[in-house]
């Protein structure tokens, strides 16, 4: 968990997914469309990531673990919350007061 607790703190926002998932791909997608650059952490490509999503999933509470967004290096939600965030205006003020998009 100190692993992903610690990538999740590297950039302003974050996102553990699989190269496979259409809902991580989605995600992906809505963050770049807001302007933001986030750190992806592919989990089906890293070494450790089995361990990885076990901790999301595990001691994050992360259901599904993938896609785990995070903004200003605290957990904010998978697929579902990151929609319901953007639909009612909250995701773009979240990554502005983390610094992840300047407007």
């Amino acid at each position: 968990m100190d692993r992903v607790r610690d990538l999740a703190s590297q950039k302003a926002a974050v996102i553990f997914t699989r190269s496979s998932c259409c809902m991580c791909h989605t995600v992906k997608a809505l963050f770049y469309e807001l302007g933001a650059s986030p750190a992806i952490h592919e989990l089906d490509r890293n070494t450790n990531g089995k361990e990885m999503e076990w901790a999301l999933r595990e001691q994050m509470g992360c259901n599904p673990a993938v896609p785990a967004v995070f903004i200003g290096g605290k957990f904010v939600g998978s697929a579902k919350d990151i929609i319901s965030l953007h639909v009612d205006g909250t995701l773009k003020q979240m990554l502005i007061d983390a610094r992840a998009i300047w407007f």
